[in-house]
């Protein structure tokens, strides 16, 4: 069975795509169990809209793939879920929110992290 790489799903490359776009990315948790519909969580903005990204696969129905967004309440309402295949979706939608990117120089120090 072949791994697909560039899926959404796949932590690496959903962050690799942030970074691309200029968003500071750290991972928090990679290690949830295999019950957990929870594949990982990140964290944008660390320090400044602290938003906390949770990957969910086969929460509800199997296929099924889901991003919750939580910052407390800030920018997104609490718990905002988004449903979608699309790293063009997701990354719109955080623009359109108001998550900053990052100025080149700050980028080039994050992607050492």
């Amino acid at each position: 069975m072949k791994i697909i790489k560039n899926k959404i799903t796949t932590l690496s490359y959903f962050v690799k795509r942030l970074k691309d776009c200029k968003f500071n990315t750290w991972k928090i948790n990679t290690n949830y169990s295999l019950t957990d519909p929870r594949k990982w969580t990140i964290l944008v903005d660390p320090g400044n809209s602290s938003l906390f990204i949770t990957c969910y696969e086969n929460k509800d129905f199997k296929g099924e793939m889901m991003f919750e967004f939580n910052d407390g309440g800030r920018l997104y309402p609490r718990n905002y879920s988004l449903k979608t295949s699309s790293m063009e979706v997701v990354i719109t939608n955080m623009i359109e929110k108001g998550i900053p990117q990052m100025e080149n120089e700050d980028a080039t120090q994050s992607q050492t992290r």
